[in-house]
Parts: C-alpha cells; sequence; structure tokens
C-alpha cells in the first residue's frame, strides 16, 4: 500500500535485538561476557538478538547496565522528572515486541536508588528466569500470575505481595484468561548509566594485567 499523498513514509525504527547486538560489539563484548554480566542465559540473550525473543523491561535493564547506558537506549519511555502521577494520565509504553504494557510511576532524580511501575500482563504471558543485584516487591492490583522463585512456586492474587532478593532466580507468568495487574518495584536501575553509579564489580587481577589481553570470537 502506498502512502498518502504529501507524506513520506516513518523510517523503520531498530529493534531492540539489534541494537543490543550492536552496542555489544561496539564494546567487543563476547555472548558469554554480557549473558555473565547480565545475569541471563547465552541461549536466550542469543534468541533476543535475533528478535526471536523480547525481554520484560527487567531483564532489558540488566542487558542495559551490563553495556554502560539506561534502558532508554533502546527503547522510547516517557519523562518522569515530577514524582506525582494521576490515575488515567500516566503515559503507556512497552519493549518493542512484547505484549506487557507499562505505566512508569517512579521518578528520577540524583541519589534515588527505586524504580517503579504498574504491569498490565495478558494472559498467557511468560517471562524468561533471571536473577540480579537489589531486590524487588510485588503487589497484585488485579487478576493473578504465578510466581517461581528459587523453584518455588506460588499463586498470587489481588491483595497479596511478594518481596525478595533479586539474586534468587525468578519468573512468573499469567496463566488466567484475564489480564493480570501488577505494581513493581526494585531496586534495579532502570534509565541512568552506569557511569552515574558505582561499577558492578572490579577485579585487581584485571588492574594488574598487562601486554593484550585475547579476545574469544565474537558471534
Amino acid at each position: 500500500m502506498s502512502s498518502a499523498p504529501g507524506k513520506s513514509a516513518a523510517p523503520a525504527q531498530p529493534k531492540v535485538g539489534a541494537l543490543i547486538r550492536a552496542r555489544r560489539r561496539q564494546l567487543q563484548m563476547t555472548l558469554q561476557e554480557l549473558c555473565d554480566a547480565a545475569g541471563i542465559s547465552v541461549g536466550y540473550l542469543s534468541q533476543v538478538e535475533r528478535d526471536h525473543a523480547t525481554p520484560s523491561l527487567g531483564t532489558l535493564a540488566q542487558i542495559a547496565r551490563s553495556l554502560d547506558v539506561g534502558v532508554d537506549y533502546f527503547i522510547a519511555t516517557p519523562s518522569m522528572e515530577d514524582g506525582l502521577t494521576r490515575a488515567g494520565e500516566r503515559n503507556r509504553f512497552s519493549v518493542d515486541g512484547s505484549s506487557i504494557v507499562y505505566e512508569r510511576i517512579a521518578a528520577d532524580f540524583t541519589g534515588n536508588v527505586l524504580s517503579s511501575f504498574i504491569l498490565h500482563v495478558p494472559p498467557g504471558y511468560k517471562s524468561e528466569t533471571v536473577s540480579h543485584e537489589g531486590e524487588e516487591i510485588l503487589y497484585l492490583l488485579e487478576g493473578s500470575i504465578t510466581q517461581r522463585l528459587d523453584g518455588e512456586e506460588m499463586v498470587l492474587s489481588a491483595g497479596d505481595s511478594l518481596h525478595f532478593r533479586g539474586n534468587r532466580p525468578h519468573s512468573w507468568s499469567n496463566d488466567m484468561k484475564e489480564t493480570a495487574r501488577l505494581l513493581w518495584t526494585g531496586t534495579l536501575p532502570m534509565f541512568r548509566s552506569r557511569a552515574e553509579r558505582p561499577a558492578l564489580r572490579s577485579s585487581s587481577a584485571d588492574e594488574k594485567t598487562t601486554g593484550t589481553k585475547l579476545k574469544k570470537e565474537r558471534p
């Protein structure tokens, strides 16, 4: 179908997977190195880079942090300088290709450590299994989800909550026939680059290494 007279077609926006792969290669990181830093599997990251899987916002944040960028490097997200939001007026967004809709309710300011969103999770959605630094709190507003935490499975319904350390492997799904709505709050950084935070880790051995470091072949 041709475009309307006087209007040019909008340029295609690069997909998340292609942007992640390009940034990883720019930093000369292997798939394994990025997976080790982000706490995800090589198989899953490979699917993401080929656009065969779409990461949740939390997983995308882990990948972004490991690549020294914020989530907004990969997707357009609403700016939040004011901490006050009104019901029905919040901007909604999603990760390219994902069926989850996010409402951002936490502002960014110097020194803040919390990120918070309202998630609209459609029936049949299942997240990837991840682990990361920090902590998370889930509070179910509507519907229910099945949460998996360190091999334990539990069903959370409206009014239920769960607080856990992010380094425990976790995933969740909506196994019901209606959309679930939940409040997610965590200390996983989302929008600031790693330069504005302490580094993930430092290695004295790396600092003492001299000469040329041999790199593995990058996919």
